[in-house]
Parts: structure tokens; C-alpha cells; sequence
């Protein structure tokens, strides 16, 4: 291979000796009278000389082309780079038991730490805490599905649920009746948010969810687009 293109570059360097002068296309400076009086003598070693110069030439072009593709390849791995550090995504439910359990209620407010995971792209949900931490200031798309069981007719239902940015409420789902014995809802919403924000989900004094692995109660969040 290498040959064959020691061949190709010798084979351009005779053309471009036959079609310009002596110092080749786009030299406007003076040639050597020495080279020149060689040439006049020696016509293989003027050969020599003019395949030299354009060898040298096409080495200068091709080093300058690899090293403008070196830069244009480190810009695209630094994009590429910052892609994949802001790519921030989280999905969670609230149990993966076979059997159906109740969280709450409680007397006091009370963070619900989600326990399944079903994606923690980034690892900005924390299982220990329940709180999503932002990582890249920018839109989120965050949802919030909420659902109980009041365990037969007639008892109270209290199915509601905070979505908290920094401690402050939102937005959240709230059913409290003694007419239905189960209810959802969901509740879907983009927010800006910027690096480092606490994203959480509250549940209210004498509040209760219920799920099992069909997972009824899910908290998600995901970037996107950033902002910085």
C-alpha cells in the first residue's frame, strides 16, 4: 500500500515538473543559480530535486489537513462530552412488593422516598432521600402519578400529593371523599430549574398512598434542554 502511493505521489510530482517552472505552482520567489546551473548539466538531478520539492510540498498539505481534522475532532468529542453530561432522566415508584401496601398516614408532613428504580440516568435521584438533585440548570419535564386504596366502601379515601422545587408546593393531585374506595391522578409539567435545585415529593398530613408492583405511584423527571 505504501508502494503504491510513494507511486502516485511520484507520479504527480513529474506532472507538475512538466506543466510549471522550475519552482512549481504558486512560488514567486527566485530559484537557486547554483540549481539552476545543475539542472543545465544534470537534467536527472534536476528531476530529483523538483520530485523532492513536491514531495515536500503534498507532506506540508497533508500535515495541515490531518491537523485541521485533529481540531475538528476534539471540538466534536467536547460536544459529544457535555451531551452526555447533561443527560439527566429519573423514574421511580413508590414499592415493588407483591402484596399492596399503604404509606401514611401520617401527623406530619413527610418526604416519599420512591424505592424502585426504573431509570437514574446521572444518579440524581437519591433512593436514601427521595430527592432528586438538578444537575444542569435548564426546562425539566417532571410527573407526578398518585393512587390509594381506602380498603373498602365507605372509608375515607386521602389520595394527594405534593411536587416540591426547594420545599416550595408546585403543583399537586388532592382526593379526599368517602365515595370512592380507590382513585389516581397525574399531573405533568415543565419548570426551569437550575443547577443544584431540590425536586421532592410531599405527602400531606392524613394523606395515604397505596401501590404495589403494578406501581400506581410514580415520580418522573427528565432535562430537555439545558440553559447554561
Amino acid at each position: 500500500m505504501r508502494a503504491i502511493v510513494l507511486l502516485c505521489l511520484l507520479q504527480a510530482a513529474l506532472i507538475q515538473a512538466v506543466r510549471y517552472p522550475w519552482g512549481g505552482p504558486g512560488n514567486t520567489g527566485t530559484t537557486d543559480p547554483n540549481t539552476e546551473n545543475v539542472c543545465l548539466t544534470d537534467q536527472a538531478s534536476c528531476g530529483c530535486c523538483l520530485m523532492q520539492q513536491q514531495v515536500h510540498r503534498m507532506k506540508e498539505f497533508f500535515n495541515m489537513s490531518l491537523s485541521e481534522l485533529e481540531k475538528e475532532l476534539t471540538k466534536t468529542k467536547t460536544v459529544l462530552n457535555n451531551v452526555r453530561a447533561s443527560r439527566s432522566a429519573f423514574s421511580v415508584a413508590l414499592t415493588n412488593q407483591a402484596k399492596l401496601e399503604c404509606f401514611g398516614p401520617f401527623r406530619d408532613d413527610k418526604l416519599i422516598r420512591y424505592q424502585h428504580v426504573f431509570i437514574n440516568l446521572g444518579d440524581g435521584y437519591d433512593l436514601n432521600t427521595g430527592i432528586f438533585t438538578v444537575p444542569r440548570s435548564g426546562v425539566y419535564s417532571l410527573a407526578l402519578t398518585v393512587y390509594s386504596d381506602a380498603g373498602s366502601p365507605g372509608n375515607s379515601l386521602a389520595a394527594c400529593a405534593g411536587l416540591l422545587v426547594n420545599g416550595q408546593v408546585v403543583a399537586g393531585p388532592r382526593e379526599r371523599n368517602m365515595q370512592d374506595q380507590e382513585d389516581s391522578a397525574t399531573i405533568v409539567l415543565a419548570v426551569h430549574l437550575k443547577a443544584g435545585d431540590k425536586v421532592a415529593v410531599n405527602l400531606p398530613i392524613g394523606c395515604f398512598l397505596c401501590d404495589d408492583s403494578s406501581h400506581y405511584n410514580t415520580f418522573t423527571g427528565f432535562l430537555l434542554y439545558a440553559t447554561d
